[in-house]
């Protein structure tokens, strides 16, 4: 579904990544872990659109996405949750939710999507009319997974949802996650700091250091890596 070919990006003179290349499958979970500025973050934003590639190509489909603004790459059906989950604070859940429907144009549509987000997370029903910079960090997560939804993806990109939540809420973000896979059968490429929960949730997994590739595999076959366990999981 997604295909990374020696990407490689540079913030000035300071190479982010030196040419990685993965495939994401269709209806499958992914995830990119790695240290703080291994360059989880610069892969979900060049595949988005939001950075320019220095080289290197992403393919989604079979349509080049390389060269195209992050709008048209979400007209085609790939949505990305960023870091720290830049939610309109001063709208409400209401708000934003429309926001992340901009491109659709049927209405019926729209108000399925809308159903689905409330069928997933019940609690945003709840806070429809609440301004958005007024929930909790987990709801806030909630809201920006949700206006994500309303795009109508078929790949969504999620980046350190765990970030800044309560660990009480951090399982239930990641049910959830589970739950939009398997319900919808939206595929999802996962960055997360927490490589314990990865690769739990997760079919195939990659191991980002200092931009490039370092390992990849089954999650589960990644999770019983003594190498791994030593640098990621703790153990």
């Amino acid at each position: 579904m997604l295909e990374v070919k020696d990407l490689s990006v540079s913030y000035g003179a300071i190479s982010a990544l030196g040419g990685i290349s993965f495939k994401v499958e269709p209806g499958s979970i992914a995830t990119l872990i790695g240290a703080n500025g291994a360059g989880k973050t610069t892969t979900l934003r060049t595949i988005s659109g939001l950075l320019r590639a220095k080289s290197g190509s992403v393919t989604f489909g079979g349509a080049d996405l390389t060269k195209l603004p992050p709008h048209q790459i979400v007209a085609r059906g790939l949505c990305h949750v960023p870091e720290g989950r830049m939610i309109f604070s001063n709208l409400t859940v209401d708000e934003n939710l429309s926001m992340g429907a901009y491109l659709q144009k049927d209405k019926e549509r729209i108000a399925r999507d809308r159903d689905y987000v409330f069928s997933i997370f019940p609690r945003l029903k709840e806070r429809l009319t609440q301004q958005a910079g007024t929930l909790s960090g987990g709801e806030q997560q909630m809201l920006a997974i949700g206006r994500a939804l309303m795009g109508g993806p078929k790949l969504l990109m999620l980046d350190e949802p765990s970030l800044g939540i309560a660990p009480k809420l951090i399982s239930t973000i990641f049910e959830k996650i589970v739950e939009i896979n398997r319900s919808h059968g939206i595929t999802i490429l996962l960055v997360e700091q927490n490589a314990n929960l990865a690769l739990e949730i997760s079919n195939y997994a990659f191991v980002l250091e200092t931009g490039r590739i370092v390992m990849q595999g089954q999650s589960p076959e990644l999770r019983a890596n003594p190498e791994l366990k030593a640098a990621y999981l703790g153990g």
